[in-house]
């Protein structure tokens, strides 16, 4: 299952993201927002994360305005890893390299169909292990010294 969620800016093409979902099969998680009515970005990203933490869902997709404050609040958890995703490219080598376990995308620079194009190839890319594997065991024992 995959999480979704968005701020007010994030609202609409977070709801373009899930008629996608719904059309291929895709089982989701909204944790919302439920409007265009302000929001504050931190609150979404910290449901998703836990909700992954506690294992409602597997990964994430997160939608903000630029998609860094919402990369910025999902990375304080520990076990996410949560890349900031503005074209196809980058959602590919975020999964291949840095088995990115949440995106965040930038409803404010990124047209619905890119948008839709860049998770549907995050979702289909697998992690390369190998050397991106020692780089994530790094990472894990940063976040196990620093992450109390």
């Amino acid at each position: 299952m995959i999480g979704i969620g968005s701020d007010h800016r994030g609202y609409n093409l977070k709801n373009e993201i899930k008629k996608y979902f719904d059309e291929v099969g895709i089982e989701y998680k909204d944790y919302g927002t439920d409007s265009t009515e302000i929001t504050h970005y931190p609150i979404i990203a910290a449901d998703l994360s836990r909700g992954i933490q506690d294992k409602e869902c597997d990964r994430g997709v997160l939608i903000c305005g630029s998609g860094i404050g919402m990369s910025i609040a999902a990375n304080k958890f520990k076990g996410i890893r949560c890349a900031l995703c503005t074209n196809e490219e980058a959602a590919k080598l975020a999964k291949a390299h840095d088995n990115a376990n949440v995106i965040a995308l930038p409803a404010d620079t990124i047209l619905s169909d890119e948008a839709i194009r860049a998770v549907r190839i995050w979702l289909a890319t697998e992690f390369l292990n190998g050397r991106y594997l020692e780089r994530q065991k790094m990472i894990e024992e940063i976040e196990k010294d620093n992450m109390k």
